[in-house]
């Protein structure tokens, strides 16, 4: 008897749900919000539909083409306050501008359990989605354009995922407002295959732990991928092009895996690692920057091994008194600039590599000293130190140096979407007068 009465339930829960069109009348939408039941499909006809709106009950609320809601720059635009809310195929507009409050095109609270965002489209809200506590959540296919404001700081973020485990943000084209994602106080999260550009950081991580950030694509921002006060963070086949300062950060991070990323196109720093230890670096590629890795502030105990080192003006910047080796298990990585022999024919270099000698070290603790470089003295201290390695100093070895680099091209859809030259290089500053 249980056994029918369950089956019995299960099939009456579609004849509870109805599809209901809202028409872009003043007013209809709240309306029809207040009315609904759970299960319900409203579908909102092409035109206005007047925000704020909060949603209490488990439904899908989807869009006809050119179906608008608007919140007339008043609070959040859309808040979602119940588990399982679909909201799909929406275009959201004007949410208010209070950074407090973080007035957003959509909300989602800690109610709204297994909330699914997909394919809306997110214009001038302060923040694109609020995923605020709110568990297992799913932000795809989404298009968010952020706000221009004077100040960058002023902007809010793409996403923002504050306290929300299992939330996965993905496939979402996010440009303009401050960051892409921001992430802190969370867990278990997935960050994947969304494009970045002209933003302050692509993804911005704060207390993120056991989580993955794959496949994204960074254009043209300030900082690709920001890795801050997180542990145990996957980070794998990423791509950096045209960021100004840094591709990869990592900054108090630990036991991570940053593995397969490409860092390309003129950035001061390919890769910057601060105070972040046990983590591996393997495979990725570092071409044509400034700086291919800034290594500093005590990062101990860390695998870097596999990695190519492509035409940067410096391979390596570091400081240290000890050496540090840059290979495991016999691989080393790969140095564009290292002319060596392989005459075993193992695909290793029979020399060891150091990209750094003494005068780099003099240079970077005494800037004034770039006035000496075509000094003869300069030159035969880096001549003495090269026949004699008593002379030499701590740095970074790598005793088993690559002959051959992996490859990776920059997709041809990405190349075209390069070619726009950042807001960064034109000189826009945040404030610009030209702004909003």
């Amino acid at each position: 008897m249980l056994r029918v009465a369950l089956l019995l339930c299960l099939f009456a829960l579609p004849a509870w749900a109805e599809r209901i069109t809202v028409p872009a009348r003043p007013g209809a939408l709240a309306a029809a919000l207040a009315q609904a039941t759970g299960g319900d499909t409203l579908i909102l006809s092409p035109g206005r539909h007047a925000g704020p709106v909060s949603i209490t009950l488990p439904l899908t609320l989807t869009g006809e083409e050119g179906a608008v809601v608007d919140a007339a720059g008043q609070g959040s635009v859309i808040t979602v306050d119940a588990p399982d809310v679909i909201l799909r195929g929406l275009t959201v507009v004007n949410s208010g501008r209070s950074a407090e409050t973080l007035d957003s095109g959509i909300k989602l609270t800690k109610k709204a359990r297994n909330a699914r965002v997909l394919d809306n489209d997110l214009r001038d809200n302060l923040v694109g989605v609020d995923i605020h506590g709110a568990r297992d959540a799913l932000v795809k296919g989404n298009r968010i354009e952020g706000l221009r404001l004077r100040r960058m700081n002023d902007r809010g973020n793409g996403v923002y995922v504050w306290n929300a485990p299992g939330a996965t943000v993905e496939n979402n084209e996010i440009r303009y407002g401050r960051d892409g994602i921001f992430s802190n106080t969370s867990k278990r999260n997935t960050y994947r295959g969304n494009l970045f550009r002209d933003l302050r950081f692509a993804v911005h991580y704060m207390y993120t732990n056991d989580s993955v950030i794959a496949d994204n694509v960074s254009i043209g921002n300030h900082l690709g991928f920001a890795l801050m006060y997180s542990d145990r963070i996957v980070v794998s086949g990423n791509l950096s092009v045209n960021d100004r300062d840094h591709g990869v950060m990592l900054n108090y991070t630990n036991k991570s895996d940053i593995f397969g990323n490409f860092v390309t196109g003129g950035t001061e720093k390919c890769t910057f690692v601060y105070n972040s230890h046990r983590n591996l670096l393997a495979e990725n590629i570092f071409q044509g920057c400034e700086i291919g890795v800034h290594f500093t502030a005590g990062s101990e105990r860390n695998t870097i091994t596999g990695n190519a080192f492509l035409g940067n003006r410096t391979q390596v910047k570091y400081v240290g008194t000890r050496d540090v080796e840059w290979s495991f298990e016999g691989r080393g990585n790969y140095w564009s600039d290292h002319a060596a022999f392989d005459l075993d024919g193992d695909a290793r270099a029979d020399s060891p590599y150091r990209p750094n000698d003494l005068m780099d070290h003099i240079l970077w603790s005494q800037p004034a000293a770039k006035l000496l470089m075509g000094a003869p003295a300069v030159q035969l201290v880096r001549w003495s130190q090269a026949q004699f390695p008593a002379a030499r100093t701590g740095g970074v070895v790598d005793s088993h140096p690559l002959t051959g680099a992996p490859l990776r091209a920059v997709p041809d859809q990405i190349e075209t979407l390069a070619q726009t030259p950042p807001l960064w290089t034109k000189g826009e500053r945040d404030d610009d007068p030209d702004l909003e």
